[in-house]
């Protein structure tokens, strides 16, 4: 930073480094200098007084100017220097004692936690309870554990560990979404059934609630430096660890946060979906099919950037070829379930109350009776 000094009018004497003695001809008051600040801001922060042509009374308080202008401009910089890349965790664990916690699975947790708040929220609104939320849950992740790990196994049986616990390595990542999710549904559906309340009414009811429970469990990608996109420039870069990248990307130390892309993206599909079941009359269960489009849109996207070792059909990953084809099924049912087929002569559009038919903490009998 350079200061320099001028005054309007100086005397022929006047020397640098001297006050000048020049007064305003009526008042006879000497006339305040005038300061102009030309200020350039180095990469390091630093800055520089130079106050070759200043009045010795001036030159302290200048500088002192300058110092807290440049304790200003280190503040400022401060968040483009933080916005320069996303820090990455060093580990994926957290020591309680004698115990280890794995963040991994910890996200599932909050995920999970997440999806049976939000759907038992919209389920009690409905009319139903909360019992039958907690036992879809319970049956739901259990079986979509077994079959996101089962979609892990086939796909990409390479990056299985070799040994005995290798396949059920749950803790290590390596969970398949769409086997996760048709396990899931085809064990809730089940349980639902088994209870005489409405499956498809049900079946949107957690819509919303799964798509948020994905966002939540990217999360666990990001502890464990993994399923990152390409190398990028952009401010809000993922550092990953040298011991993390993949061959041919050590050069690299910035890839795209595609757990964070797919969280924002995920965050707002929840918050469409509960947008588009209170403005409009939805068919049950076209909900649960525009949630799987919805998602299925983004996750190709997220397949084109991701550059973790797949299998490649066609010049696509198997992933992007997978939500290729239920993009279209998913789209072809909503389209025709809720605009081509035409109700049966019970059936409502709009199917979004219930009636129990029996206490909590019991499984119904009755079948259930829709109404608005």
């Amino acid at each position: 930073m350079r200061l320099t000094w001028k005054s309007a009018r100086r005397a022929s004497w006047w020397r640098p480094g001297e006050p000048s003695s020049w007064r305003w001809p009526v008042t006879g008051r000497r006339r305040r200098p005038s300061w102009r600040c030309d200020t350039t801001w180095t990469c390091t922060g630093q800055s520089r007084c130079s106050l070759r042509a200043a009045p010795p009374s001036w030159r302290s308080r200048s500088c002192s100017s300058a110092q807290e202008l440049d304790a200003f401009g280190r503040i400022l910089s401060l968040p483009l220097t933080l916005l320069a890349y996303i820090p990455s965790p060093h580990t994926g664990t957290i020591d309680v004692g004698p115990l280890k916690i794995h963040m991994y699975g910890l996200m599932l947790l909050l995920a999970i936690a997440g999806c049976v708040a939000l759907t038992g929220y919209r389920w009690v609104r409905w009319g139903g309870d909360w019992d039958l939320v907690f036992r879809v849950a319970v049956w739901g992740v259990a079986a979509g554990i077994v079959g996101a790990r089962l979609y892990h196994d086939i796909t990409s049986w390479s990056e299985v560990p070799d040994k005995w616990w290798g396949p059920f390595a749950v803790w290590q990542g390596g969970l398949g979404v769409w086997g996760g999710i048709l396990f899931g549904v085809l064990a809730g559906a089940w349980v639902v059934r088994r209870s005489g309340q409405s499956v498809r009414l049900f079946m949107d009811a957690v819509a919303p609630g799964l798509l948020l429970a994905q966002g939540i469990g990217r999360w666990g990608n990001w502890f464990n430096q993994e399923l990152f996109g390409k190398p990028t420039k952009l401010p809000w870069g993922l550092k990953i660890s040298p011991e993390h990248r993949p061959e041919g990307y050590f050069d690299h130390e910035t890839f795209h946060p595609t757990f964070l892309y797919e969280f924002i993206y995920d965050t707002i599909g929840v918050a469409i979906l509960l947008w588009i079941d209170s403005r409009f009359r939805i068919r049950r269960p076209a909900l649960f099919a525009l949630y799987v489009s919805y998602y299925c849109v983004g996750r190709f996207f997220e397949e084109l950037l991701r550059i973790d070792p797949a299998h490649h059909f066609f010049g696509l990953r198997l992933n992007a070829w997978v939500s290729l084809v239920v993009l279209a099924l998913s789209t072809a049912f909503f389209v025709w379930w809720q605009f081509i087929r035409r109700p049966s002569g019970d059936e409502r559009p709009r199917a979004s109350r219930i009636v129990p038919t029996g206490p909590a903490m019991a499984v119904p009998k009755g079948r259930v009776r829709s109404g608005h």
